[in-house]
């Protein structure tokens, strides 16, 4: 091996940590500011119309409603669905149409996490997995705003918390009126 080579070899380990280092340098400035969210995730079908399914009381073309409504997956075993559920039951309460899909879930497990967290869902449909496929689910619980004609506009992975109904959903439901 050539004095160069060697020093190629011995300088890389630190050259690795010197990038991840700014990597990580930006990603905390980043959070600082309030630009990084980790939880963001891109999706292909903003401003598309929403996949074709047919499911046991809800098909896609239902969810063209003429005005804007939130489509939301959920499951009786997941514990930040628990926590959404008061979120959801306040949209409804406020007008907001709510389209139900329970993912990988027993009807009778559905039925009771409705039961003891209310239930805020128009229609409340079940997917063995086919649906969320299409979706490209992420996790549950996953919400996405649809507008009036059936175009899916925004879509949050993760739990809706107040604070982005009143920074994010509702100025877009407003919007799309």
């Amino acid at each position: 091996m050539t004095p160069v080579s060697r020093r190629l070899v011995l300088a890389a380990p630190l050259g690795i940590v010197a990038v991840g280092g700014v990597g990580l340098f930006a990603m905390l400035d980043r959070m600082k500011h309030g630009k990084f969210d980790p939880r963001a995730v891109p999706s292909a079908l903003v401003g598309k119309p929403v996949p074709a399914f047919n499911l046991p009381g809800l098909r896609s073309a239902e969810l063209a409603t003429g005005r804007p409504s939130l489509l939301n997956f959920f499951a009786s075993w997941c514990v930040p669905c628990i926590a959404e559920a008061a979120v959801l039951l306040q949209l409804q309460r406020s007008g907001v149409e709510i389209f139900g899909i329970a993912y990988k879930d027993k009807p009778a497990a559905t039925q009771g996490f409705l039961a003891r967290n209310g239930n805020p869902y128009r229609v409340v449909a079940p997917d063995a997995g086919s649906v969320a496929i299409d979706f490209g689910l992420y996790g549950v619980p996953e919400t996405y705003a649809i507008d009036g004609a059936g175009i899916i506009r925004a879509r949050w992975a993760g739990e809706l918390t107040a604070d982005i109904v009143q920074g994010e959903l509702s100025p877009l439901l407003k919007q799309l009126a």
